[in-house]
């Protein structure tokens, strides 16, 4: 077997001019259409056009070229079947040994903000994909490119052989599959989009390779991070990155994690981030103030952990960030001077989002994924604030105006706190954070305890209702003044009734926001 004719044609034209010409000195015939041909021929590489082997001109503005019998016969034929050859033979149709293909920019088209919908279904390419599945299912015997990343190897083999190995055309037709398949997806995801149907019957998804990652959660783990090819621009997939070592899988699991949240405050706000719950949050009237809410918040934990800022960090906040060991500070933007106190860690990871001060905005067709064993859940992302219109007070006293500002913002955190979740806030920082626990009130526990003395005066937030009253006992016994909770349990009264007992306000919102 040997590479004897080549058919070209791409839309991304990145390296391909070298390639053909390795291509034509080795003695392989390229055949190519439209754009392709015309290149390939003003670059001087010998090309014959398409219609010459079809005996059928390119019509329709070029939507039919290449869906021709004489292409995919010469593709699909199996070459040590006796009758493919003969059948070939009797009707005049030659062997295709390589096709070089790639697709139409469907992705950077819908990417585009003024896109038309008429503008995406044109970028949906036919031929493309029909002549990379007929070639990648006969690798046997054909050789099919789909990434310029390819060309060299190819070009290396046909050269030294003649022709590709059959390890080398497994590995291609192979990441043809994962090529068509993504394009597919990203066609079946807009479509669908378009006519509203977000949970369809089948819902396929593709992701992007960013980085091979060193290991996973632990080191006996392997891992890889993928970003989704539409990301929007808060993203840690869209992040650069100005110093520091490469991100590790709980870097961006915890990194992912701070954005979350800082997203949620138009304020300057900042967030600390370990084992991908809020240590430390505080917003304040610059960024230097909230950073430094975070860190009293739990001076102790934000040690190692992750930190996102929602405005720029300049050289004071820089200064006292330098001041403690941190993996990863994330911020819209650093000034010079703050660079230059922070490139003295030179492992401290440095992650600038621009659109970092924007507070988090509803997407209706961004969806969380969870794997589970034989399946995934899959839902979309909890956007959902509170409304003015939905405070409800269902205590005799009512919440004064700084408990109401400081329930606001013990609500936008705690919802990102891993359930059972309880929440203490004072001054604009977070005191006590209670996470993960398996009853509600050994969460209040612990976020007393972290609290201490500072608990006196505070407020208190829960992800979700209380079963019983035993919770508000303990916030009183802390002496927590107010109480935001969702409210809904069949025991409502008794957490109401020890509330008025103590004195303390509380307020449901009737949303509840666990999160697993």
């Amino acid at each position: 077997m040997s590479v004897k004719k080549a058919l070209i044609s791409v839309s991304d034209k990145t390296g391909l001019i070298p390639f053909a010409r390795r291509l034509a000195a080795a003695g392989v015939q390229i055949i190519s259409t439209g754009g392709t041909a015309s290149l390939l021929k003003a670059e001087g590489v010998p090309v014959i056009g398409i219609s010459e082997v079809t005996g059928f001109p390119e019509i329709l503005d070029g939507r039919v070229k290449t869906l021709h019998p004489n292409i995919h016969s010469g593709l699909l034929a199996v070459r040590d079947s006796e009758a493919h050859v003969q059948q070939l033979k009797d009707l005049g149709i030659e062997t295709i040994d390589l096709v070089v293909v790639n697709l139409y920019p469907f992705k950077e088209t819908i990417a585009k903000p003024d896109v038309t919908y008429e503008d995406a279904i044109e970028n949906i390419d036919i031929g493309g994909p029909t002549m990379l599945r007929s070639a990648a299912k006969n690798h046997a015997f054909v050789s099919v490119v789909v990434d310029a990343a390819d060309y060299e190897k190819v070009a290396k083999e046909i050269e030294a052989n003649g022709d590709t190995t059959l390890e080398t055309r497994r590995k291609l037709a192979a990441k043809v599959f994962r090529h068509t398949a993504a394009y597919d997806a990203l066609i079946s995801r807009y479509l669908s989009e378009q006519v509203g149907e977000l949970l369809p019957e089948s819902y396929t998804v593709t992701y992007e390779k960013a980085q091979d990652l060193r290991y996973g959660e632990n080191p006996h783990q392997r891992a890889a991070f993928y970003r989704e090819p539409l990301s929007d621009q808060l993203s840690i997939g869209n992040a650069s990155q100005l110093q520091g070592k490469e991100l590790s899988y709980n870097n961006i699991n915890d990194a992912d994690a701070a954005l979350a949240i800082v997203r949620e405050f138009a304020e300057p706000a900042v967030v600390a981030i370990k084992h991908s719950n809020p240590c430390g949050v505080g917003i304040g009237t610059d960024i230097r103030a909230a950073y430094q809410k975070a860190y009293e918040a739990d001076p102790v934990s934000i040690f190692g952990g992750i930190v996102a800022a929602n405005r720029p960090i300049d050289r004071d906040t820089a200064l006292a960030m330098k001041e403690i060991f941190l993996e990863i500070i994330i911020a819209p933007d650093f000034t010079d001077e703050a660079l230059a106190v922070l490139a003295e860690k030179k492992n401290l990871r440095l992650l600038r989002i621009p659109a970092l001060n924007e507070p988090a905005k509803k997407v209706d067709n961004l969806f969380r994924v969870a794997p589970v064993a034989g399946g995934a859940l899959i839902q979309d992302f909890d956007y959902k604030q509170i409304e003015e219109s939905e405070i409800q007070v269902v205590t005799d006293r009512k919440p004064s105006e700084e408990e109401l500002a400081q329930l606001k913002f013990a609500w936008k955190v705690v919802k990102h706190v891993k359930s059972n979740a309880i929440l203490l806030a004072k001054d604009n920082m977070t005191i006590g954070v209670g996470a993960g626990q398996m009853n509600r009130v050994g969460a209040a526990k612990i976020a007393i305890e972290q609290a201490g003395a500072l608990a006196s005066g505070a407020v208190m937030a829960s992800d979700a209702f209380f079963p019983m009253g035993d919770t508000v006992e303990a916030a009183a016994k802390a002496g927590i003044t107010a109480i935001i909770q969702p409210g809904g349990s069949i025991r409502d009264q008794e957490s109401i009734d020890a509330c008025n007992r103590a004195g303390i306000a509380m307020i449901f919102t009737g949303t509840r926001h666990f999160k697993h």
